[in-house]
């Protein structure tokens, strides 16, 4: 497949690009930045020769010239690295440093130096409808999603498996991050089903025969994988009780089975459901009062039937829409 271009727009100074690995983010910066020196840590000499000292990354940049881009490719692999990019964007040279990751979980440690607002935060995330345009396909897209790595492959299907083995074994045995690799693997199989519903910890810990505080921390682990995020409840409200439980929203994470159905989500969308059982599907937030796809194809939905729920949420209080 040719490369397609995506709706992401290249800042003008330092970033950080996460995104889970297949998403596209090196294909898109190369093309982007055809002429930056790249500096890939996947590679097993450069890692070894940057994690015994960080301080040559130094030396390789001041090896070209200056106002020239950088890109650190999965930087979270030495998180150490960022404090000699720190250094050497306060050095005033004038380089645009990228930096990406595929996982969060060493970033988010302690004492890890995130530039301190000197760098700005993307992300990188599967195929939007709009950016395959007349490729697009809805029934292969509910089936195997939009990770770049699985649509472009000569056989989806069996790269979809082999995406959802990369995860267990690359980033979850060999790093050590999950103790039971069976027990893991029991709950991808059972997360999958939960995507896009409201999350219950519990009723999932059941399914996968495990404990409530395991599952939890599969989550997180998901989480720091970049593999998922939790859709907040929304709780900007005057007097309705609000259920207070988020709903999980999931990468393709079913290679054991079929895909369940995905799609891009703004962080800033909310979910508001009552306890009464009204529902006014995802919320926006008041900031660009954005709505995702998936936000619109509720709402759409709702303005065909009684549309009670949102009656009710409106009647509630303001929601700041």
């Amino acid at each position: 497949m040719t490369t397609l271009p995506r709706f992401l727009t290249l800042p003008r100074g330092s970033f950080f690009l996460f995104g889970p690995r297949g998403t596209g983010k090196t294909t898109w910066l190369r093309a982007v930045l055809p002429d930056a020196l790249v500096i890939d840590l996947l590679k097993p000499e450069e890692y070894r020769r940057l994690s015994a000292r960080p301080e040559r990354l130094r030396e390789r940049v001041l090896g070209v010239a200056p106002d020239a881009d950088v890109v650190v490719d999965e930087v979270q692999r030495i998180p150490e690295l960022l404090n000699v990019v720190h250094t050497l964007i306060e050095s005033g040279r004038g380089h645009r440093f990228v930096l990406t990751g595929s996982s969060a979980r060493k970033l988010r440690r302690g004492g890890v130096n995130l530039l301190g607002g000197r760098a700005a935060m993307r992300s990188m995330h599967p195929f939007m409808a709009g950016e395959l345009g007349g490729r697009f396909d809805l029934e292969v897209a509910l089936r195997l999603g939009s990770v770049p790595a699985v649509v472009s492959a000569e056989d989806p299907k069996s790269a979809l498996a082999a995406y959802a083995a990369l995860y267990v074994e690359q980033e979850v045995r060999a790093e050590g991050l999950a103790r039971d690799i069976g027990s893991f693997s029991r709950f991808l199989e059972a997360a999958a089903f939960s995507h896009a519903a409201a999350l219950n910890v519990s009723e999932v810990a059941r399914e996968c025969e495990t404990s409530r505080s395991t599952v939890a921390g599969y989550l997180e682990l998901l989480e720091d994988l970049l593999l998922c995020f939790r859709l907040p409840v929304f709780t900007r409200r005057a007097k309705r009780r609000l259920v207070a439980h988020p709903r999980v929203l999931l990468l393709r994470l079913r290679g054991l089975q079929e895909p369940a159905p995905s799609g891009p989500v703004r962080p800033a969308v909310r979910d508001r459901r009552s306890r009464a059982g009204g529902s006014g599907g995802p919320a926006p937030a008041r900031v660009g009062r954005v709505l995702g796809e998936r936000c619109q194809a509720s709402l759409l939905a709702h303005a065909r039937g009684s549309g009670g729920g949102l009656r009710a949420l409106r009647d509630a209080g303001p929601l700041g829409l």
